[in-house]
Parts: C-alpha cells; structure tokens; sequence
C-alpha cells in the first residue's frame, strides 16, 4: 500500500526552520529517520521511506506555499492514488503551539498552501495534519510571525513535537485515519 505525504513549506534558506516550513521539517525528520535522500523531482523535492508493509513518498512542493496544488495534483496523478491516501502536513496559527489537529477533511482556514491545493482538487476532502505553531503575533503581522523562526522555548520542545507529528503520519498509513485521529489529536 502506498501513500503521499505532502509537507507543505517554501523553498530557499531563508524560510529553513520557520514555523511556515514546518511540514518541510517534519518530512526532513522522517526520511531522515530512515535514512532516505530527497531528490528533485517535477514540482518537488521526493523521496520514499517503506515501514511496516507499506510506502509512504515524501513530497516537499518547490513551487512556493501558495501553488502547493501543482505539486499535490502531479504527485496524486503519478502515483494514481486517491485523496484519501494522501496526507497533507501544514503549519496552523489558529492552533496553539504544541498541539497537532489531523482530520479527514476541513476549510483552508486563511492558509494559502491548502486554499491552493482546495483550488486545483476543486475540493477540501483530504486527511491533513495540521501543527499549531500558535498566534503570538501583533495585528498586521502574521506574515512576519509565520515566516520567523521557533523561540527559544519553543526549540525546547520542537524535536519532540516533529517526533510525535512524524508517528502520526505513519500511524495515518498503518491504522488509518480514524485510529490516528484519537490517538493523535490533541486537546
């Protein structure tokens, strides 16, 4: 059984290690994990880790956060997968620091790399994981807050964090997305 696991971010150094970026880091964790090398593909970076019966392909989307669906869409028709073998990894400011959401389907909520991917699926009914980075920033500046890096408190924890979202993904290929989702979510 196959899956793709699209961790969204933005190309180029300046955005390595922000909170934007944090599907690029939790997909950089798992093929690390498994000693796996990223090469550069149509629309991506990809690589394919297999555990447990099952393959999973990284994908990290080069086109920039805001046409992520290019990516999702070749990656999809490629590996002629349905929607629901595929999990979309996005970073949340609605959702406090520390805390994941995976659900089956659900709104783009303000961001730009899921309203894409909603754009070019012509719809919102794929499983993603959703990493709460929090909302510590003044009105106005969103942008500057979702493109900084983690705080020092929060590096404190972000390993473990990228750990557990990581579990998640492959729980997601091994139990299925319901299991995951109560085992996972947190409140």
């Amino acid at each position: 059984m196959k899956y793709l696991i699209v961790g969204l971010g933005n190309i180029g150094p300046e955005y390595a290690e922000t909170r934007h970026n944090i599907g690029f880091m939790v997909l950089d964790y798992l093929a690390k994990k498994f000693d796996a090398q990223f090469d550069t593909s149509r629309h991506s970076f990809v690589t394919e880790i297999k555990t447990k019966g099952r393959t999973f392909v990284l994908v990290k989307p080069t086109t920039y956060m805001n046409l992520s669906g290019k990516a999702v869409q070749h990656w999809l028709n490629t590996l002629k997968l349905p929607v629901e073998q595929m999990m979309v990894i996005t970073d949340d400011i609605a959702i406090p620091f520390g805390k994941i959401r995976i659900r089956m389907k659900g709104s783009a909520g303000g961001h730009n790399g899921l309203k894409h991917i909603e754009q070019t699926l012509g719809h919102n009914n794929y499983p993603r994981l959703r990493f709460g980075v929090g909302d510590a920033f003044h009105k106005g500046k969103q942008v500057d807050y979702v493109l900084s890096k983690f705080s020092d408190d929060e590096q404190i924890e972000l390993q473990t964090l990228i750990e557990k979202a990581a579990d998640s993904v492959i729980a997601f290929g091994t139990i299925g997305l319901e299991r995951t989702m109560n085992q996972y979510n947190t409140k």
